[in-house]
């Protein structure tokens, strides 16, 4: 008997997923089988990851900090695929540091993508997957949605508000056959962490106090490939040495 991967005809879409977490996740889903729509702004990036995973990825460029383009997320989706069975919120955007040393628009950016686009584009698909009785929304959450980190204010407060999200909304829609679940990683190596302090991230590197966005793409993996009576609703993750 041929054992099938384990997301073999699955189709699923991605955002953020040039680089970082939703890279690696994007190449987890495909190597479980499923054709993968990886949507980005940046296209010159966006070309290289899909050609990094093969046949299954497909580009979407998307700017989701713009209205219009975000709105269409699910329609263009579904001029890649015949349908969506697995949704991974999964853009984001950082600031650290001190509240008084970041600008008016710089949050308003960094929670047009982190919570505003995330409740958009869960807003957008939902109506698809209700209507066929099934599917999975994971979101990319953070260790700062349980845990007031005060070196970032900012983007901790974005995280707890889409952690609130996700355990509501996971309330009113499995009632459709719909998991909504949010994997919250501690420090990962990518490209969010460029705005940490140069000192902070050399000593995080050296101690062990980081972890890599494979190890979040497997989680996620495990997330989706439960039975559908089970829903994983969060998974904390962090490095062994992180509290150190």
């Amino acid at each position: 008997m041929v054992t099938l991967p384990a997301l073999h005809g699955k189709t699923a879409a991605i955002t953020g997923a040039a680089s970082g977490i939703g890279l690696a996740c994007a190449k987890a889903m495909a190597d479980a089988g499923a054709q993968v729509v990886l949507i980005d702004h940046d296209a010159t990036a966006l070309a290289r990851a899909c050609a990094t995973i093969g046949p299954q990825a497909r580009p979407l460029v998307l700017d989701l900090l713009d209205p219009a383009q975000c709105n269409c997320l699910l329609q263009r989706t579904l001029s890649l695929v015949d349908r969506l069975d697995i949704f991974h919120a999964n853009a984001g955007l950082y600031i650290g540091g001190d509240l008084l040393e970041t600008t008016p628009q710089a949050i308003d950016r960094m929670l047009g993508l982190n919570v505003g686009a995330v409740m958009k584009n869960v807003h957008n698909v939902l109506p698809h997957m209700i209507e066929r009785g099934t599917g999975d929304i994971i979101v990319t959450s953070s260790l700062a949605a349980h845990f007031p980190t005060p070196w970032e204010p900012v983007y901790a407060s974005s995280k707890w508000a889409i952690h609130c999200f996700v355990q509501t909304v996971r309330r009113q829609v499995f009632k459709h056959g719909i998991r909504v679940g949010s994997v919250s990683p501690g420090p990962v190596i990518t490209g969010l962490l460029s705005d940490w302090p140069a000192d902070k991230l050399a000593q995080a590197k050296a101690n062990g106090s980081l972890i890599e966005a494979r190890d979040v793409a497997e989680v996620v993996l495990f997330m989706l490939t439960r039975p559908r009576s089970m829903t994983i609703r969060d998974v904390v993750l962090m490095p062994t040495n992180f509290d150190l």
